[in-house]
């Protein structure tokens, strides 16, 4: 009998599983089947995604990478909330020295700081909307796609990972339960995407649910919070620092960027928190 020693971790509800890699090395299984079995609801630990430390990065400028999966033993290009978590088991289990620093990761190099105030601001990068980069491919290079028994206006974006955007005054969990996972297989995405439904209370909060490739509907979605308010700066509708509710509780977005100054780091700030430490047993 194995047992492994993990950490389980949530931002704003979205939860992970934080696995030091020589416990990895312990189990004897590939990445993706491990995230898997621990992440599984009913038969594992439960989590929406799985994440490992890489101490040494490839790329040199950056101070530490990471291996992450999603729950169906995908993998993720980025993740917001995750990338809390990770800041701060970084920092509480020293394996980096310093509050601001940089990970390297499939959307390149982010960068997450501690705050005085214990919450963790990670500068997300530049929010992509060049279809090709996305990727997001339509007719026409319409921004409307059909899903079901609907036609929806649509923003995609990419924070390293796609999403797609929907802007509604209806139930945006219903809209997420009945279209989320028709849309996420759209071919419009070649990819997949994570798609957002947004409704919009004032010009500083919003309240936004998710589903997400590889995972469902989900508590928070970090990167998601991203697309959703470069989304709503580009069409207008809110400032550029923005409260967004998610079914976890509240994220904040700053993004200095506007229709006409796309090129502008977007950042997210929110908490990241220690569920319970725990011997696994394989």
């Amino acid at each position: 009998m194995k047992t492994i020693k993990l950490t389980k971790m949530q931002g704003c509800g979205n939860d992970f599983v934080i696995i030091d890699y020589p416990e990895y090395e312990k189990t004897g299984l590939k990445m993706s089947e491990l995230a898997k079995k621990v992440c599984n609801r009913n038969f594992g630990v439960g989590a929406d995604g799985m994440i490992i430390p890489k101490l040494n990065p490839e790329n040199k400028e950056a101070d530490i990478s990471w291996y992450f999966y999603n729950s169906d033993g995908s993998t993720a290009q980025m993740c917001g909330n995750g990338m809390r978590c990770f800041a701060k088991y970084c920092i509480d289990n020293k394996l980096i020295d310093k509050k601001s620093f940089s990970v390297e990761t499939l959307a390149g190099i982010i960068k997450p700081e501690l705050l005085d105030n214990g919450l963790i601001k990670v500068n997300m990068g530049k929010p992509i909307l060049e279809n090709k980069k996305i990727p997001f491919w339509s007719e026409n290079g319409e921004k409307k796609l059909t899903a079901l028994d609907r036609e929806f206006e649509i923003t995609p974006v990419s924070m390293g990972n796609p999403h797609c955007v929907i802007i509604t005054d209806e139930d945006p969990m219903k809209l997420a339960q009945t279209y989320g996972p028709v849309i996420e297989k759209h071919e419009f995405f070649p990819e997949k995407t994570n798609t957002e439904f947004v409704r919009v209370k004032s010009r500083m909060e919003i309240d936004m649910r998710v589903f997400e490739r590889g995972c469902g509907i989900t508590l928070a979605c970090g990167t998601g919070a991203c697309a959703s308010v470069v989304a709503c700066v580009l069409n207008n509708l809110t400032e550029n620092k923005v409260k967004v509710n998610l079914l976890g509780g509240p994220v904040f977005i700053e993004w200095q960027g506007s229709a006409d100054d796309k090129e502008q780091d977007i950042f997210l700030i929110g908490s990241a928190n220690y569920s319970f430490f725990a011997d696994y047993i394989l």
